[in-house]
C-alpha cells in the first residue's frame, strides 16, 4: 500500500491543477445539488420492535386521522395572587386563546380546560392542549410561532403564561458558535504545531472542503432518502475532526521528510506513502465504528452513522490527493521541521544536524516512561479506573422539558403543571387495549382500568375511549412520579406484566405507549445493543489492526485502552450530569438520567478518534522497529516524530467538542462535555502514557505474531518498508515545476 500511495502522492503533486479542479468541481456540484434540493424537514423517528412503537402503529390503524404521533403543545395559565382561573376575566382570556389556536392549519384539536377538567383543585392553574397532525420536529415554523404568540397575547392580560410540549421541539442546530470557536482554536494550534500560516491553513482548508462536500451531498439526498435535518450534525462534527487530523499528519510527515534532505516531490510521495497509509487504516476504523450503528436497528441512528461514514471516506480521499496537490502549490512556503527563516547556506547544515539536536518534549517524555513503565501504567490505570466508578450507577433516559434551563418557557410550563396537577402529569402513559380477540371489549377495558388503579404510584386513570369499530380502546394513566423517575419506569413494567394476565383471561392485548413509555423503550433498546455494538466494532477493528501492526498484543492493548478511556468518560458524565458534581462550573442546572444515546454515541465517535491516535503514533514506532531500532528506541522515535502532532490533533478535537458545552440545550452540552473529556483521557493518558508503558514492558514481545498468521495476513506495508528501495532523492527534473512555482 505504501508504494501505491507514494505514487499517488507524487502524481497528485505533479498534476496539482487537475486534482484541485476535480475537488472544486465536486464541491460546486454538491453545493448546487443542496441548493436546488427540496427541503427535507426532519426524518421520521421510529424504534422497530419495541412495544411503544407497536402501540403507535396500532393507533394509526384503528384511530385513522387521530395523528397518534403528532406533536402536542400546552399553554399553562396561572392566576395572579388572590384570583382564580374561573374568574370571569381570566376565563375569557383562556377561551379567546383556545379559539385562536383552533384556527391553525396543522391543528387537529384544542381542548377547553373548563370543559375537560383541566383546572387544578385550588383553581389557580389551568392548561389547554393543542394536538397537531405532524411530529414536533416536522411542524412548520409558522405553526410554532402561532403557539408562542398565543401565549404572549394571554400573558399581556396579566396572567402567568408559559408554553410547553414537544410542539416547540425544533430540529437540531449544528452549533455554529461552537464550530467557529473550535475552528479558531484549531487554527492557533495548527500554526504553533506546523510553524507557519500556510502550513496551518492546508488542514483547515481541506477539512472545510471535505465537510462541505459531505454535508451538501447529505442535504441534496435528504428528501429522497428521508435523511432529515439532524443527519448532517454527526457528519459535520466527525468530518471536521478527522479532516483536520488526517491532513495534519500528512503535512507534518512531509515536513519531516524535507528535514531529511529530500526534494519536495519526493517528500510528498513518502509522506503520502507512510502517513497516508496510516490515514487509510485510521479512516477504516472510523467507518467501521459509524457504520456499526446499524446494529442498534434504529433507522435514524443508522442513517446518521452511514452519512457520517461517507463524510469520513471523503476526508480520507482529500487527504491522499488534495493535500499533495496543495503542498505543490505552497512550494517553499512550507519549511522542513526545525527549519527557521535563515540564509540558504545555513539551511542544509541545519537539516543535517536536525537528528542530533536536543531531544524534544515528546522524546523526553517517552524516555521517562521507558525508565518507569510499571509506575506510569499503574498510575494511569488506577486513575482512569477511579474516574470510571460512577459509570456503575449510570441511569439512561431521554431529556424532557424538566431538563431544560429554568429560564425557558418550556421548563416554567413544566413546573407549573407539576405544581398544579402533580409531578407525573408531565409524563402521561397511554394504554392501548386491542380487544379484537375478546368476546366483550368493554369488559376487557374495564378489567384493565380496574387493575391499573390498584397499582402503586398511579395518580389518575381516565375512562376507556373506544374507536368507531368498538374493538380498540385507549386509557390515559397519570403516574404519581415525574416522567424520568425510576418509579415511573417501574409502573410501565408493572402495567405490561399485568397485561399478560389480562390477555390470558380476556383475550385482549394491552400495550403501553406515549412519550414516556417510548423513552423507556428507546433507552432499553440502546442499552441492550451496546454490548453487541462494542463486540462488532472492537472485533472488526482488532482484526484490522492485526493487519496494520502485524502483532496480537498491540491491537489488544489498543482495544483495552479504548474501553478504559470510554468508561472513565462515562463516569465523568455521570458524576457531572447525573450527580451534579462540579456541574455549576459548566452551567448544569438540572441533574437527571444520562441521555440514552450518549454511551453508544460516545463509543462510536471516540473509538474512531482513539484508533486514529493509536495508528498514527504506533505505526511510527513500528516503522522504526522494522528499520532496525530496538523496541525501546522505537518508542522514543515514535514519540519524537508523532507525539506533538497527536497532542495537537487531540487539543483541536477537544476545542471543537468543547465549544458545545456553552449550549443552553442539556443534550448538546452533555455530548460536548462527554466527547471532549473522552478525547482528553484517550489521547493524553491512554495513548501518551499507558501505551508506551505497556510497549516498554513487553519489549520485543509486543511485535510478536505467530508464523502461520504472518504468512496468512496480507502485507499492507503501512510502515513504508517497500520505499526503502526507492532512491533517496527524486530525479533532478522532478522538482523543476515546483521551483518554477516559487521563483521570486
Amino acid at each position: 500500500m505504501a508504494t501505491f500511495l507514494y505514487k499517488l502522492g507524487r502524481l497528485a503533486f505533479r498534476r496539482r491543477h487537475f486534482v484541485a479542479l476535480i475537488w472544486v468541481a465536486l464541491l460546486t456540484l454538491a453545493g448546487v445539488g443542496a441548493a436546488s434540493a427540496p427541503a427535507a424537514g426532519s426524518t421520521s423517528f421510529s424504534i422497530p420492535g419495541v412495544e411503544a412503537q407497536k402501540a403507535f402503529d396500532l393507533l394509526e390503524q384503528r384511530f385513522p386521522g387521530a395523528s397518534a404521533d403528532g406533536a402536542t403543545g400546552r399553554i399553562v395559565f396561572k392566576a395572579p395572587e388572590g384570583q382564580k382561573m374561573t374568574d370571569a376575566a381570566n376565563r375569557a382570556t383562556v377561551e379567546k386563546t383556545v379559539k385562536t389556536l383552533g384556527d391553525g392549519s396543522e391543528v387537529v384539536s384544542v381542548t377547553d380546560p373548563f370543559t375537560t377538567n383541566a383546572v387544578s383543585k385550588d383553581g389557580t392553574v389551568a392548561y389547554t392542549s393543542v394536538k397537531y397532525d405532524a411530529p414536533g420536529m416536522e411542524l412548520k415554523d409558522p405553526t410554532r410561532d402561532a403557539l408562542e404568540k398565543a401565549g404572549d397575547d394571554a400573558r399581556a392580560t396579566g396572567l402567568t403564561v408559559d408554553v410547553g410540549g414537544d410542539a416547540l421541539q425544533a430540529g437540531a442546530e449544528p452549533g455554529a458558535v461552537g464550530e467557529i470557536v473550535g475552528l479558531a482554536l484549531a487554527a492557533v494550534v495548527l500554526v504553533i504545531t506546523l510553524g507557519s500560516l500556510v502550513a496551518a491553513g492546508l488542514p483547515l482548508l481541506t477539512a472545510i472542503i471535505g465537510v462541505g462536500i459531505g454535508v451538501s451531498t447529505i442535504t441534496a439526498l435528504a428528501k429522497a432518502l428521508d435523511l432529515g435535518d439532524t443527519t448532517s450534525t454527526l457528519a459535520l462534527m466527525i468530518g471536521l475532526a478527522v479532516g483536520i487530523d488526517y491532513a495534519l499528519f500528512i503535512v507534518s510527515r512531509y515536513r519531516s521528510e524535507l528535514a531529511e534532505g529530500r526534494d519536495r516531490e519526493e517528500a510528498v510521495g513518502r509522506a503520502t506513502g507512510t502517513a497516508g497509509s496510516a490515514v487509510v487504516f485510521a479512516g477504516l476504523t472510523v467507518v467501521i465504528a459509524l457504520a456499526g450503528l446499524a446494529v442498534v436497528n434504529v433507522p435514524m441512528l443508522t442513517k446518521m452513522g452511514l452519512a457520517a461514514a461517507g463524510t469520513v471516506v471523503v476526508a480520507v480521499l482529500i487527504a491522499l490527493t488534495m493535500i499533495p496537490a496543495l503542498l505543490g502549490y505552497a512550494g517553499r512556503k512550507i519549511r522542513a521541521t526545525g527549519e527557521k527563516r535563515k540564509p540558504a547556506d545555513d539551511q542544509g547544515k541545519q537539516q543535517k544536524q536536525g537528528k542530533q539536536g536536543k531531544p524534544g518534549p515528546g522524546a523526553r517524555w517517552a524516555s521517562f516512561v521507558i525508565r518507569r513503565p510499571a509506575a506510569v501504567l499503574l498510575l494511569g490505570v488506577v486513575g482512569l479506573g477511579t474516574i470510571a466508578v460512577p459509570a456503575t450507577q449510570l441511569e439512561l433516559g431521554l431529556p424532557d422539558d424538566g431538563s431544560q434551563p429554568t429560564s425557558t418557557t418550556q421548563r416554567r410550563a413544566y413546573d407549573l403543571l407539576s405544581e398544579g396537577f402533580g409531578p407525573g402529569f408531565n409524563g402521561p402513559l397511554m394504554i392501548v387495549v386491542d380487544a379484537r380477540g375478546s368476546d366483550d371489549p368493554k369488559a376487557a377495558a374495564t378489567t384493565v382500568t380496574d387493575g391499573i388503579k390498584n397499582l402503586e404510584d398511579v395518580a389518575t386513570v381516565t375512562p376507556a375511549m373506544f374507536n368507531k369499530a368498538g374493538d380498540t380502546a385507549t386509557i390515559t394513566v397519570i403516574p404519581g412520579s415525574k416522567p424520568s423517575s425510576a418509579r415511573t419506569e417501574d409502573l410501565v413494567h408493572a402495567i405490561r406484566d399485568q397485561g399478560t394476565d389480562v390477555r390470558a383471561d380476556t383475550g385482549a392485548q394491552v400495550l403501553v405507549t406515549g412519550t414516556t413509555a417510548m423513552n423507556i423503550d428507546f433507552s432499553q433498546k440502546l442499552n441492550d445493543a451496546l454490548i453487541p455494538y462494542l463486540g462488532l466494532v472492537v472485533g472488526l477493528a482488532f482484526l484490522l489492526l492485526i493487519v496494520v501492526f502485524r502483532s496480537i498484543l498491540v491491537p489488544l492493548k489498543a482495544a483495552l485502552g479504548f474501553l478504559l478511556s470510554v468508561l472513565a468518560a462515562i463516569g465523568a458524565v455521570v458524576a457531572v450530569f447525573q450527580w451534579g458534581w462540579l456541574g455549576g462550573l459548566i452551567g448544569v442546572e438540572e441533574t437527571g438520567p444520562i441521555m440514552s444515546m450518549m454511551p453508544i454515541f460516545m463509543v462510536g465517535v471516540v473509538f474512531g478518534l482513539a484508533m486514529d491516535y493509536e495508528v498514527f503514533l504506533v505505526t511510527r514506532m513500528r516503522e522504526a522497529y522494522v528499520h532496525g531500532e530496538s523496541p525501546s528506541q522505537a518508542i522514543v522515535t515514535g514519540f519524537r516524530h508523532s507525539a506533538k502532532v497527536v497532542a495537537a490533533a487531540a487539543i483541536i478535537m477537544m476545542a471543537v467538542f468543547g465549544g458545545f458545552i456553552s449550549s443552553s440545550e442539556a443534550m448538546i452540552k452533555m455530548i460536548g462535555f462527554g466527547l471532549a473529556i473522552a478525547v482528553f483521557f484517550d489521547a493524553f493518558i491512554v495513548r501518551m502514557a499507558i501505551v508506551p508503558a505497556v510497549l516498554a514492558l513487553l519489549g520485543k514481545k509486543a511485535w510478536w505474531l505467530p508464523k502461520w498468521l504472518d504468512r496468512a495476513l496480507p502485507n499492507v506495508d503501512v510502515e513504508g518498508e517497500g520505499l526503502r528501495t526507492q532512491d533517496e532523492a527524486a530525479p533532478s527534473g522532478d522538482g523543476d515545476e515546483d521551483r518554477e512555482l516559487v521563483r521570486a
